[in-house]
């Protein structure tokens, strides 16, 4: 479908905050440096906790940076701390891998969870997706084909599949595929004026009536779904859109725990290790909206409630004969 050319240069910018979105450096120390994986299609960062014995692991996705960003390295590094084997996985913008955002295989995640899974130091039984905005929309994609995975920790997560971002080209086409063929996606709003990144998915959320098989069906994942979101979110609706997955979840009778943390304050950057005040970047925590104190608090409150139900979930599970 051929976009209109205000809508092509709506995509353009969007581009450059989605990339902009890396929360701010300042990790905790690491466990143990990590080990760049490139085998088997996997382009990846292994973490690996000081623990010995096969540990509980989680297939981290960052954002619209394309995975191997600082924002998805804090996480990693503060999950490894707390004892997980992580993998941060590479979706596009690596050598060998696709350029743009967009027709990204969903079998590069399947492909990382299989060879996850085969690890020595890995239960395969105690294995978890965590990822954040365009992360968190394949993990949720994810999870909902992967009932090896036994939670999903979501940060301004999507409940639908959306088209691409590509600002080179004019074609929309979708973020996904599948067995070589598109996912099904909402296209972008466009009204005729420029109202801003947001608007573009809040107009294409008021088509989804038309557009019911880009939902995510959520309610096909086999553990709990935990998800932050920031209610002043100026890159997308992140709440309203949680909403509607943990609306989903609820009409489906889902057996499993759900949580939603909603932040007032709090924009895109509402979900990750949380940052001190002393931190250089601390005030680009309200770059994509909210305060910097706001969603300073909400990662304060939010990471440790996440850390806690990932070791519902697979720290605390016996492990696996």
């Amino acid at each position: 479908m051929r976009a209109p050319a205000a809508l092509v240069a709506g995509q353009i910018l969007l581009a450059g905050p989605i990339a902009a979105q890396t929360p701010p450096p300042g990790a905790p120390p690491a466990m143990t440096a990590p080990i760049a994986i490139n085998a088997e299609g996997l382009i990846a960062n292994l973490y690996l906790p000081e623990r010995s014995g096969p540990a509980p692991a989680i297939m981290l996705l960052g954002g619209s940076e394309g995975g191997l960003g600082p924002g998805a390295d804090r996480q990693s590094l503060a999950l490894a701390g707390h004892g997980y084997v992580v993998l941060q996985v590479s979706y596009f913008g690596s050598p060998g891998q696709p350029p743009a955002l967009k027709n990204i295989p969903l079998e590069t995640f399947s492909r990382a969870l299989d060879w996850l899974g085969r690890q020595p130091r890995v239960d395969p039984a105690r294995i978890g997706v965590m990822g954040t905005s365009k992360g968190a929309e394949a993990a949720l994609l994810t999870a909902s084909r992967h009932p090896e995975l036994k939670i999903a920790v979501v940060g301004v997560p999507s409940n639908v599949a959306w088209a691409g971002i590509n600002p080179a080209g004019m074609e929309i086409e979708s973020s996904w595929t599948e067995a070589g063929k598109p996912v099904p996606f909402m296209p972008y709003g466009w009204t005729g004026t420029w109202k801003g990144i947001r608007a573009l998915y809040e107009d294409g959320m008021a088509s989804a009536a038309a557009h019911q098989d880009a939902l995510i069906p959520v309610e096909r994942i086999n553990g709990p779904v935990f998800m932050v979101c920031g209610e002043a979110d100026t890159l997308w609706p992140s709440c309203p859109m949680a909403r509607a997955a943990r609306d989903r979840l609820a009409a489906a009778h889902f057996t499993y725990p759900v949580t939603l943390l909603a932040y007032a304050d709090a924009g895109h950057a509402v979900f990750g290790v949380p940052v001190a005040k002393t931190n250089p970047a601390y005030a680009s925590l309200a770059s994509l909206g909210g305060s910097a104190d706001g969603n300073a608090e909400a990662r304060e409150d939010a990471w440790p409630k996440a850390l806690a139900a990932l070791d519902a979930a697979l720290m605390n599970r016996a492990k696996a004969p």
